[in-house]
């Protein structure tokens, strides 16, 4: 059982590694500029969870993990924020790859202003709850610094494939929650679950895969110019 969480991190990007190599898509190609940018995301998230780790918000069971901490941070936890942004960096590679078509620039504003709003809401009813206050309120910076500052061009495509991310999402945290590897504290949340999943870990996992692909698209776009 101690290697529950280590199995769920290992089987997240055993594939996605793998595929790497598939001769259309070459992924492999791409990984100098995921390194820089899941770097640096990986910091900061890692900054919010200590933070949550000390105040309460989740904690993790002991019997499902092997034992190894730093700053209270269980290891498999801190391969989390390796895992999962590789595997959905290939995802955003896949889609780019195979879906022609895509969200228009007009549809992309609206998801965008639609994700603001709730974000806000959020913020405004749950401001004294930690987790949402720190993932609306990195949700909220990022979609508008993106759309209205640096103006993407890459958000419709973000959209398409966080829509394809929910499936493996669903499956890992499905599994993460439901046994429990990670317990929350609902007192530091909304108190809304989608089945065991937290409503606030769609837009942590939202933001956190946003600084992932901007930073991906930024490190790419640097050595094409």
């Amino acid at each position: 059982m101690k290697y529950t969480y280590l199995l769920i991190n290992f089987l997240t990007i055993l594939f996605p590694v793998i595929l790497s190599f598939d001769k259309r898509v070459r992924f492999y190609k791409s990984w100098k500029f995921i390194w820089p940018g899941m770097a640096i995301t990986g910091l900061v998230f890692l900054f919010w969870d200590v933070l949550f780790t000390i105040n309460g918000v989740w904690s993790f069971d002991a019997r499902h993990i092997i034992g190894i901490k730093f700053f209270q941070l269980p290891l498999e936890e801190i391969l989390f924020f390796l895992t999962v942004p590789f595997a959905c960096l290939f995802i955003y590679a896949c889609i780019n790859y195979y879906v022609k078509w895509q969200p228009s620039a007009q549809w992309t504003r609206i998801i965008t202003n639609l994700l603001i709003i709730f974000s806000v809401l959020a913020l405004i009813f749950y401001y004294d709850r930690l987790y949402t206050l720190v993932t609306f309120s990195l949700l909220w910076v990022l979609l508008v610094f993106l759309q209205y500052a640096f103006k993407v061009k890459w958000l419709n495509r973000f959209y398409l494939t966080y829509l394809v991310a929910l499936i493996p999402f669903y499956i890992v945290n499905g599994y993460l929650t439901a046994i429990p590897v990670v317990l929350y504290n609902d007192l530091q949340n909304m108190g809304v679950r989608v089945g065991t999943i937290p409503l606030e870990d769609h837009f942590y996992c939202m933001a956190m895969l946003l600084m992932n692909v901007g930073f991906f698209e930024y490190f790419k776009g640097k050595e094409s110019k």
